[in-house]
């Protein structure tokens, strides 16, 4: 995870002076935890969660709002402010601040995606299949979100049907018994000596 966080500092700033680094996958694919362990590796970073961007009425239709409250301010060197979705309340939150910081983790399913990808300095996507995934997301859950759950499968097919993530990915992230595996993606160009990233502990691997 440091040899991963230091080449991530060294990426050329790709949102006015903020390197977007973008964790993409299936629900249910361990993007919040890795992502947290990533954003403590870079010196906590700040990390936007797009389950607070997301909401029911609109699952994967927020690309407006998240390009005109975070995009655009941080485009411009300035603090962007976002308004949090309360999943249990239904309804948007006060406002909260995201600094122009140095690195900045975007995770979410569709932090990939078409609109967002000119604004990225990397895209990280979890490697792990999405019926996998979904188990282990429905499991997390519980059953209060079961019906949740029936409607957001669909979702998130269609999204990615339209939308791909995973052929613009610049490294593959496997979680593995004590840390991840990070390997080049589709888009990726990293050399034969950065191919593979493990955890913090140096037996931590595949």
């Amino acid at each position: 995870m440091h040899d991963l966080a230091t080449r991530l500092r060294r990426l050329p700033p790709s949102c006015g002076p903020a390197r977007l680094i973008a964790v993409d996958g299936h629900a249910g694919s361990g993007k919040s935890t890795f992502a947290g362990q990533l954003a403590r590796e870079l010196g906590d970073a700040p990390v936007l969660r797009l389950d607070d961007i997301a909401s029911h009425d609109e699952l994967f239709e927020w690309t407006g709002r998240l390009l005109a409250q975070v995009i655009e301010p941080l485009t411009r060197g300035e603090t962007a402010h976002y308004t949090p979705y309360d999943w249990r309340a239904r309804r948007f939150g006060p406002p909260l601040a995201v600094p122009p910081a140095p690195v900045i983790v975007v995770e979410g399913v569709g932090a990939g995606r078409r609109a967002l990808r000119p604004h990225l300095a990397q895209l990280l996507w979890m490697e792990l299949p999405r019926e996998e995934s979904w188990t282990r997301g429905r499991s997390r859950d519980g059953e209060e979100q079961r019906e949740f759950w029936d409607g957001w499968v669909g979702a998130e097919l269609r999204h990615f049907a339209e939308d791909p993530s995973r052929p613009f990915a610049d490294l593959l992230v496997r979680q593995c018994g004590k840390g991840y595996e990070v390997i080049p993606g589709p888009a990726g160009t990293v050399g034969p000596d950065q191919a593979v990233t493990h955890g913090d502990d140096p037996s931590a691997m595949c």
